[in-house]
């Protein structure tokens, strides 16, 4: 099983009704948030439902340990650490992002985390927000390729 990084790029002035509430779902109420679903059936649903205001892809594992790195956070904004995952029941953040991509676990199973990374606006832009990647958009599923896109906005 393939865990999904999802970001939304437009906002929601003018947006139907059934779309805001599958984005609230997803936990993507702002522009630039950016959540880890696992590939079921349902979440697929929901991801075609919501094409036109986000993209998402299959994440790599290096690309997910430097967002949770620098763009994890806990309440009370604190950072996502080895050491508090070692209090939690996980190894390291290396081990908790294998069992996250295995589909053994959920990023937002951890105590206090925040299941939202807030991430930058992406060096040099993005592709447009109006088209769909296939023909030279950023919207909707872009494969592999999100990471570059994560890199970018870390």
């Amino acid at each position: 099983m393939k865990t999904f990084a999802v970001i939304r790029l437009r906002g929601g002035i003018n947006i139907n009704r059934d779309i805001k509430n599958t984005l609230k779902m997803l936990n993507l109420t702002k522009v630039n948030h950016c959540v880890f679903v696992p590939e079921t059936k349902e979440y697929k649903g929901m991801l075609q439902k919501v094409k036109d205001y986000v993209t998402w892809g299959e994440i790599e594992p290096e690309t997910m340990i430097g967002m949770i790195k620098q763009r994890g956070k806990l309440e009370g904004d604190r950072p996502v650490t080895d050491k508090y995952l070692k209090e939690n029941g996980y190894t390291s953040i290396k081990k908790f992002v294998e069992e996250i991509i295995e589909g053994k676990a959920k990023y937002s199973s951890i105590k206090d985390v925040k299941p939202v990374m807030r991430l930058h606006p992406p060096r040099k832009g993005l592709e447009g927000i109006k088209r769909s990647y296939a023909v030279g958009g950023a919207l909707g599923y872009r494969g592999s390729v999100i990471n570059e896109l994560l890199r970018r906005m870390i």
